[in-house]
């Protein structure tokens, strides 16, 4: 059993790589830009068409504490065409204009001319005094110069051109219509010297252990600098785009309650389904069979967020029944973290009857039915006609017998257990005012908040593979024939 496990442990490995790489790719690719994000939340404003040298300051620190200036993987496959200190530009959508004028005229070192050519033209414009008659043509030469950073499509550049031409002209300011020239002939320069041939050259890129993968899985391990990164390996998955806390505290804080809830119901559909579906195949076509079948898919019927605000409504209601409170996991007046244990179980769990009663009702007839049909199966079995034969009372043939062979499918959905509580139940946790997992992913995916998903991502996947393991050794002790030394 042992060599069994240890070789599945390796086999996992190959496993969480990929896991772990599948998240790293969703959280690059992901549509919000974390430095404007961050960098939002740092100012006081986050207005687009005025940069300021402060603002433009904490991006740069934003983006060097995150690795966001360093390639992304060990390697790169790239074409000749491409820039190697791309990474180094602050804006996303800058970054992703070069990259798509790359691809249309393949020469990166005109095309980077143009690009400081347009930055000394913005500089220019910025330093342009503004009086009451001409503060409203620099706020439209600044607007649409900075939107010429963010296209790569040279029939929208060339207009924005000629908008920019009328309006230098209007000022009739030698220096800027100077500076207009020299980024006009920049950009005939990328269009009359195109190299697209370079595009369909690859080159492959060696990166070392200096990019952000290796500072997202690792840390700061073997990069020789100082980020403060611990990696996702040793529990850091960064910090929160929407309040800047460590992702991990706001997991801890909240994960606790989806667990206990999910094992909670968990175990209570298996104490109820089990026998429930053993006596169903016991007396297979019975009155009791036909009528629990109905009763339990009836059950299975009813939406769980009708359960729910049903049972607030008439077990948590004055006008009803009150007896049990309405929301939440405690009373804030009077609960005190100091308390002993049992102290707080005895607290809590008034607050834990509706939502487990809720999260667990719907798993009767799935459970119980797979119950009944395993138990069937077996009881089909030589060996159990042969226990039968030896005179053996049904209870025993039935409990000793036939239901541990019937508990495979169990333990197989037993092993679900691990992600599903890192999933919570938004709807639930909604409707009882529970602060679960399922609420703190649901505020992250309506937020944008990409690493409190990714590392939910990452750790379901990781669960999920635990859990299976745990289901593959449970195996081995309710089936002596399943043998893994071989």
């Amino acid at each position: 059993m042992l060599k069994y496990i240890v070789r599945r442990f390796l086999i996992f490995i190959p496993t969480l790589v990929a896991i772990s790489l599948l998240a790293f790719v969703i959280s690059i690719n992901s549509p919000a830009d974390p430095v404007e994000q961050l960098a939002r939340s740092a100012t006081s404003e986050g207005n687009t068409n005025s940069e300021s040298s402060a603002t433009e300051k904490i991006k740069n620190e934003i983006r060097e504490r995150l690795g966001l200036d360093l390639p992304v993987f060990y390697f790169s496959v790239k074409t000749w065409a491409d820039c190697d200190t791309l990474n180094n530009i602050t804006s996303k959508a800058q970054r992703e204009s070069l990259t798509g004028l790359t691809r249309q005229y393949g020469n990166w070192e005109i095309i980077q001319k143009y690009r400081i050519t347009l930055q000394h033209f913005i500089s220019d414009i910025n330093s342009y005094p503004k009086d009451s008659t001409s503060a409203e043509i620099i706020n439209d030469l600044r607007f649409t110069s900075l939107s010429m950073q963010e296209t790569s499509d040279p029939v929208i550049i060339d207009s924005k051109m000629m908008a920019l031409k009328t309006l230098t002209d209007s000022l009739e300011q030698q220096n800027l219509s100077h500076s207009l020239t020299t980024l006009n002939k920049s950009f005939d320069a990328v269009k009359s010297n195109s190299s697209t041939w370079l595009n369909y050259l690859p080159r492959i890129q060696l990166n070392g252990f200096n990019n952000q993968y290796h500072i997202w899985i690792l840390g700061d391990l073997f990069t020789g600098k100082t980020r403060n990164r611990k990696g996702v390996l040793r529990g850091d998955f960064g910090n929160s785009y929407a309040d800047n806390q460590p992702v991990i505290n706001k997991i801890k804080q909240t994960f606790l309650y989806s667990f206990v809830l999910v094992v909670i119901s968990i175990i209570m559909a298996y104490a109820i389904s089990i026998p429930l579906g053993i006596y169903a195949a016991y007396k297979a076509d019975s009155i009791f069979d036909n009528v629990s079948s109905v009763i339990i898919f009836m059950l299975f019927s009813l939406p769980s967020f009708f359960a729910g605000t049903w049972l607030l409504y008439y077990f948590a209601n004055p006008d009803h029944f009150m007896w049990f409170p309405t929301g939440g996991v405690n009373d804030p007046a009077v609960f005190d973290e100091n308390w002993s244990l049992w102290k707080k179980l005895m607290h809590q769990s008034p607050y834990f009857v509706l939502p487990v009663i809720t999260y667990t009702y719907s798993s009767f007839a799935f459970t119980s039915r797979i119950m009944k049909v395993s138990i069937l199966d077996v009881l089909g079995q030589d060996y159990i006609r042969t226990a039968r034969a030896k005179g053996l009372s049904e209870y025993t043939v039935l409990t000793k017998h036939a239901l541990k062979n019937a508990m495979l499918p169990m333990i197989t959905m037993f092993a679900n257990i691990f992600p599903a509580a890192v999933g919570g139940s938004v709807i639930l946790e909604t409707i009882f005012s529970i602060p679960g997992m399922g609420s703190e992913i649901y505020n992250a995916v309506v937020g944008t908040d990409i690493p409190m998903i990714v590392a939910v991502f990452t750790i379901t996947g990781f669960l999920t593979v635990i859990g299976y393991l745990f289901s593959d050794i449970l195996y081995a002790f309710i089936d002596p024939r399943i043998k893994y030394e071989n």
